[in-house]
């Protein structure tokens, strides 16, 4: 019997070229297997596609929805992009393609899995590691670390040669990664820094903020326990949300950001990314975290949300730390429930107001009006405690200046209070 491969397939350009090679090389049959993590995408055309260039199967997982509940809310509740910019849409999604890869080669009964990430990128440590949570033993893949094709242009060729359809333009080469919560752009004029980068012809959610409308645009989410529930007071289920948001987010230029980022294997890459529905998501979350969690929780909670970032970036979702970590920001959210409006203008998110039943916010606290709650005088014996360190130093540094470093600590001999200890003691 002919081995039997099955290969995470987008259609694209990468992974066109992956079936013929891989039954050119290993003598077997490829099932093809996309998962639909809400990319805008052809899937009928993208089977046809598959069976042309040679697969045997072409399996669409409809994959949308546990994005979005177990992935994408995880990411929201956790609040911290990856070096500050990075909303993590690859990240979240690899994990979730590297099971349901590895679950239908297990169902198949398939003797490897094979995928099109290179050996320069995260992805190829995201599919794997995923892959070995589900079938440690399942052999993996990786034609760009075996085969003596080296650029995008050798890869067009080589379909061209064997007349398979090439699945995209020559002039628009950009590779690209989308989902429900992102698309990325890499290469071309991108791997130069100095490059500006060419929006016009890029851009695939958003419009720029140049081009977004003169007017500002109001959006209402409203969140229950840390995931948002609604949409301008409409209830709309997670996918919808997600959805809805990125039209309203696109049309006024918001979430296009350009980085330089550190790779998991050690280089840096340029990429741009279109996150619009995830980045209003995000700044209306972290505002009403704003009102709802104490102070030394929010400050402990962005230390773990960094540290989180890093490991989904890392491909380690299903790691035993992750699931801590995602246990500890889940005990953080059960108050963080409530409505947080924003006005959207040109590519800008300004914070228009939030509400929550357990916000800790008090006016009679907070206002300048005293209230029932605070007396002015308590500030007194507070600064003398808490700027106690303070005065300690400075009182080193005086006796330093006066006296020099040899001068001892200017603290109570032993004996000489006058305090004798009695007999026996």
């Amino acid at each position: 019997m002919k081995k039997k491969i099955v290969l995470a397939y987008s259609g694209g350009l990468d992974t066109t070229v992956i079936v013929p090679w891989l039954k050119e090389n290993y003598d077997c049959e490829v099932i093809a297997v996309c998962g639909d993590v809400g990319q805008e995408a052809d899937f009928d055309a993208i089977g046809k596609r598959a069976i042309a260039s040679g697969a045997s199967k072409f399996i669409k997982l409809d994959q949308k929805e546990e994005f979005v509940k177990e992935y994408l809310w995880a990411l929201v509740k956790a609040g911290t992009p990856y070096e500050k910019k990075y909303l993590l849409g690859t990240s979240a999604a690899r994990p979730l393609l590297a099971k349901g890869l590895a679950e239908v080669a297990l169902a198949e009964g398939a003797d490897a899995v094979a995928h099109g990430c290179t050996g320069k990128g995260n992805d190829q440590v995201r599919f794997e590691l995923g892959v070995k949570a589900f079938a440690p033993e399942m052999e993996v893949i990786a034609p760009w670390r075996i085969w003596d094709i080296q650029s995008r242009e050798e890869e067009i060729a080589y379909l061209e040669a064997r007349g398979i359809p090439v699945p995209m333009k020559k002039s628009d080469s950009y590779s690209r990664d989308d989902n429900l919560w992102h698309i990325s752009h890499e290469g071309l004029d991108l791997e130069d820094p100095a490059n500006e980068p060419h929006f016009e012809g890029m851009l695939k959610m958003c419009v720029t903020p140049e081009k977004a409308p003169d007017k500002p645009e109001y959006v209402t989410i409203g969140f229950q326990n840390g995931v948002p529930v609604s949409v301008n007071g409409e209830k709309l289920d997670p996918v919808s949300i997600v959805s809805k948001l990125n039209k309203i987010g696109g049309a006024n230029g918001i979430g296009i950001v350009d980085i330089v980022e550190n790779r998991v294997v050690g280089m840096k890459s340029r990429g741009v990314y279109e996150t619009p529905g995830g980045t209003i998501i995000m700044e209306a979350h972290d505002r009403l975290e704003m009102l709802c969690l104490d102070k030394k929780t929010l400050s402990f909670k962005m230390t773990v949300a960094q540290r989180f970032a890093e490991i989904l970036y890392e491909g380690e979702w299903f790691s035993p730390l992750c699931k801590a970590l995602c246990a500890f920001v889940d005990s953080t959210q059960s108050t963080v429930t409530g409505q947080v409006t924003l006005k959207l203008y040109k590519g800008n998110i300004i914070f228009a107001g939030a509400t929550s039943p357990y916000s800790l916010y008090d006016a009679s606290l907070a206002s300048f009006t005293t209230g029932p709650l605070f007396s002015h005088k308590d500030s007194t014996g507070f600064i003398n405690l808490f700027g106690l360190p303070t005065k300690v130093r400075a009182r080193l540094n005086e006796r330093i200046k006066k006296d020099g470093l040899a001068a001892g600590p200017d603290v109570v001999k032993p004996g000489s209070s006058g305090y004798t200890a009695p007999a026996g003691d």
